[in-house]
């Protein structure tokens, strides 16, 4: 392909995207060589957001590598691993009553092993281990490789234990298992951490400090996905904006825009995605690269939190209400056609009813397409939990948040409804839910589109004109 010659920005080339392809060799070996998992079959269950989801996709190639054979039917396990999300304490109460399922299980199939990974395995560390009896593995989203050791560990009787944090670790020697796909769509995580030290966030506590994936290894595997048939990658990040990587063929920086457009340029035919975005990082670079080449998506999920100056000073955000909403004009002015999602907290400290009516009225102002929204949950650890007071009463952050649920559904549905009567192409994912006669797929603003099957199947692209929809749907018909 011509674009490893044609990009001076970039100056990378075939042979080195295809050593990086092959660079996990050496890794099976060794993982192999530490304990053969043969026959053994594990289960593994994702909460919370993309990038556990991808996570469980490394973890899945490194217990492949030892042996091991994914399955669905959690009985037939003989390790089952849940990973986790701290970023509220409702997703960390989900996984407590999951693990009490897993205890029940482990009683009656002695021999079993059960782990926590991820995020709340960092937070809580040797806590689960002592609050939770029979969890025999805590593994924190940095230390899977160290999986082959604690199991090793746990098959001996003892607990196994790493949560250490990395400055390097970014898993880009590893081959993701595909878990749960549609053959289609697939995760690529590009950085992992977060620097921005949001006072709500218990990510970079977590997650540890920024670090980017080299930009080799990211087109190697999207070029494998190409190779098997996938028809579109989602760039992933704590923030994908603030990707950086230092060529060290000739010392330049590859930020976000250029690996976005290395990545678009490997394939007209292959669709790109991103999340998330910090909005001080969305840059117009990145913004007239999205617009100059049709197969990047045109949807930005752009987390507001609150539309509150006050509100978001206290949340150590960088940026205040006026700078949003001049981030929402420029998004505009250079694609006028592109979605916006965003993530929205109700009550936080000291918010008062104004800081709330500012909310609404930037989410008005900013017409989202969807958002995800939440009351405030103090995290143990959290700058805000060490400095401010929880101070909004439950009931109040409630009745906020069924106000923001509501307002967003009248935004999500008037958005629809000006869909009506245009025409969208659309990547087919799915057979509908509804019925087995109609397929389904999104179009670039990230909008789910059902229509009926006709001759069409899963993996193509196809013309819709949307007729109809719902507050979550477009519905069509094939052009």
């Amino acid at each position: 392909m011509e674009l490893y010659d044609n990009n001076p920005t970039i100056n990378f080339d075939k042979e080195q995207v295809e050593e990086n392809r092959q660079g996990d060799v050496f890794f099976k070996e060794q993982m192999l060589k530490k304990g053969a998992g043969s026959h053994k079959k594990f289960y593994i269950e994702s909460y919370g957001c993309q990038m556990n989801f991808s996570d469980s996709e490394i973890v899945a190639a490194i217990l492949s590598d030892m042996g091991y054979e994914p399955t669905r039917d959690m009985e037939q396990s003989d390790l089952i691993l849940v990973n986790t999300c701290s970023i509220r304490e409702k997703a960390e109460d989900t996984v407590r009553k999951r693990l009490r399922v897993f205890d029940k299980l482990k009683l009656q199939r002695p021999g079993m092993l059960v782990g926590v990974l991820g995020c709340m395995a960092e937070r809580m560390k040797s806590a689960l281990l002592e609050e939770e009896k029979l969890v025999d593995i805590v593994l924190g989203p940095d230390a899977y490789r160290d999986l082959p050791n604690l199991i090793a560990t746990a098959e001996d009787g003892d607990k196994g234990i790493n949560v250490f944090l990395s400055r390097e670790e970014t898993y880009s020697d590893i081959n993701p298992v595909r878990l749960d796909n549609n053959g289609v769509s697939a995760f690529v995580t590009i950085m992992r951490g977060c620097d921005n030290m949001c006072s709500f966030c218990v990510v970079p506590f977590t997650r540890g400090r920024e670090r980017s994936r080299d930009l080799y290894s990211i087109l190697a595997e999207c070029t494998e996905l190409l190779g098997r048939g996938y028809k579109e990658v989602t760039l992933l990040g704590q923030n994908v904006d603030s990707y950086k990587w230092k060529n060290p063929e000739n010392d330049s920086t590859v930020d976000f825009a250029d690996l976005l457009e290395a990545v678009a340029l490997l394939n007209p035919g292959l669709r790109v995605r991103f999340s998330t975005s910090h909005p001080k990082d969305i840059s117009d670079k990145v913004l007239h690269t999205m617009a100059a080449h049709e197969n990047i998506c045109k949807y930005i999920h752009l987390p507001v939190q609150s539309g509150s100056s006050k509100v978001l000073k206290k949340m150590n955000r960088t940026y205040d209400r006026e700078w949003y909403m001049h981030k929402m004009d420029r998004i505009r002015e250079i694609m006028p056609d592109c979605a916006v999602s965003s993530d929205i907290i109700c009550g936080f400290c000291t918010e008062t009813e104004e800081d709330h009516q500012d909310t609404l009225s930037i989410m008005q102002f900013s017409d989202y397409s969807m958002s995800y929204m939440f009351f405030y949950s103090e995290r143990p650890g959290t700058l805000a939990a060490r400095k401010f007071e929880d101070d909004i009463p439950e009931e109040i952050k409630k009745r906020r948040l069924e106000e923001v649920i509501r307002l967003q559904n009248q935004l999500s549905y008037q958005h629809n409804l000006r869909d009506i009567g245009k025409t969208f192409k659309v990547l087919v994912e799915k057979v509908s839910k509804r019925s087995q006669e109609e397929l389904a797929g999104r179009n670039s603003q990230n909008k789910m589109i059902v229509f009926p099957k006709g001759d069409t199947k899963i993996g193509d692209y196809v013309y819709v004109k949307v007729t109809d929809c719902t507050q979550a749907t477009l519905k069509g018909e094939l052009v």
